[in-house]
């Protein structure tokens, strides 16, 4: 049966057709309905050979890839394991962050903190620490609260499904895809950045991935080849990493997963990401040897500079800083960022952003630190980047009265070098910390 104003558009073009509108409902509803499908079959087999196209492209796209994968994939630590606790960890770090970067951080992070129970208990400064340096803490604190309801939720065991592991706080789906397909051979799909190009040019989608429709449709897209990859067959044997120089496997018993367990869903995953960080990257793409450049609309048609459309990119916003490292007697102060900033719970050196671009350095020491010093000495300045913001730090050497540190308790904490060498700083404070060792303590 059809809608009731579906049926009354139907009844005119039946009758406007027909010249009369003498009909009995029954006839009225036999012939829209005749016609309704008779249009929708039309519409299907129109649609038709777009299908077959992109199934026949899909087809030829999952083999190569795999194929592809399986001579070049870099031998990184965190593919010799089907730990899901190991790849939980890797697949946190890595969003936003390069691998040559994470890679120390996630070996240090395992020798550490081996199992969940140990990310659970762990207190925040050691999570810091082990963090230090790489950037976007609220993961680091993601990764402990996760680990906790992990603990609390589900036994201490990594949930396998693809809800409950979204579910897990800094896991988005993206993250859940790559865990569940990696850890446990599921069809699951994912889409990071290296995926999206990947896909925009082979297919030659021109839409800007962020928009809902665009982005809708690359998730299909990455949807339709992972589980296209199940019955997949390759040419070559499937990549192994054996090597293990953090003895992962020891520390972590055996993998969850037997030899004989099809992968085609965790490599056909990994192959998107690998091709787009190692060939098909955002500039000076190595066209000439991708394994799917036959297959590449972008290619053919001369647009893989221009692809993804990312839109205009927002212009960085710049902001200036001035910091006192103030020194007595060896030790010097600094203070732990409060909750709820950039960079929640670091460490620091006494600071103040510079609003009106003109400042007095004595005058703001004096805010900052309780009293006025009576010399200051230009010690480093340190530009750096924070999402959108371009920073210029600039630190000056602060020397104070011996009486003064008593009054400024509450402006932070004083410390020596090897007590600070414990905290958690960020990566310019860090910087900072450096030249003041160098500069003051060293030139005693």
């Amino acid at each position: 049966m059809v809608g009731r104003a579906s049926l009354r558009a139907a009844v005119k073009s039946l009758c406007r057709n027909s010249g009369s509108s003498v009909a009995s409902r029954q006839q009225i509803v036999v012939r829209v309905n005749s016609k309704l499908k008779t249009s929708a079959f039309a519409a299907s087999h129109s649609a038709a050979p777009a299908r077959r196209l992109q199934n026949s492209k899909l087809a030829r796209l999952v083999p190569a890839l795999l194929d592809w994968f399986a001579k070049n994939a870099r031998d990184l630590p965190w593919r010799r394991t089907r730990d899901p606790y190991a790849i939980w960890v890797s697949e946190i770090m890595l969003q936003q962050t390069q691998v040559k970067t994470v890679i120390p951080y996630w070996e240090r992070w395992l020798r550490e903190l081996p199992t969940f129970a140990a990310v659970a208990k762990a207190g925040p400064n050691k999570i810091h620490k082990l963090w230090e340096g790489l950037g976007y803490y609220t993961r680091a604190r993601n990764l402990q609260w996760a680990a906790k309801q992990i603990m609390e939720k589900h036994g201490g065991k990594f949930p396998r499904n693809f809800d409950d592991v979204l579910a897990l706080p800094g896991v988005g789906r993206y993250t859940a895809g790559a865990i569940c397909s990696i850890a446990f051979s599921q069809p699951t799909p994912i889409l990071d950045g290296n995926v999206i190009r990947v896909l925009t040019r082979i297919f030659g989608i021109a839409g800007n991935p962020k928009e809902k429709e665009t982005n809708a449709r690359l998730w299909k897209l990455a949807e339709a080849l992972v589980l296209n990859a199940g019955g997949a067959r390759l040419r070559r044997a499937q990549t192994s990493f054996t090597k293990s120089p953090t003895n992962h496997k020891k520390r972590h018993g055996p993998t969850e997963s037997r030899p004989t367990e099809n992968t085609n869903h965790s490599f056909l995953n990994q192959s998107l990401m690998e091709l787009g960080a190692l060939v098909c990257t955002p500039r000076n793409p190595q066209c000439g040897v991708c394994p799917v450049k036959k297959l590449c609309v972008a290619l053919r048609e001369n647009r893989v500079n221009e692809l993804p459309d990312l839109g205009k990119r927002e212009a960085a916003t710049a902001r200036r800083f001035v910091a006192f490292v103030a020194e007595q007697n060896g030790r010097f102060l600094v203070r732990q960022r409060p909750a709820g900033v950039v960079n929640a719970h670091l460490w620091e050196f006494p600071n103040v952003e510079i609003l009106n671009g003109k400042s007095d350095p004595k005058l703001l020491a004096k805010n900052i630190l309780g009293a006025k010093p009576p010399k200051l000495q230009p010690l480093c300045t340190v530009i750096h980047s924070i999402t959108r913001y371009r920073i210029t730090l600039e630190a000056f050497r602060a020397q104070l009265r011996e009486t003064s540190h008593t009054n400024s308790s509450k402006m932070g904490i004083w410390k020596t070098p090897a007590q600070m060498q414990q905290l958690a700083f960020t990566a310019a404070h860090k910087k900072l910390a450096s030249a003041a060792f160098d500069c003051i303590l060293s030139a005693r």
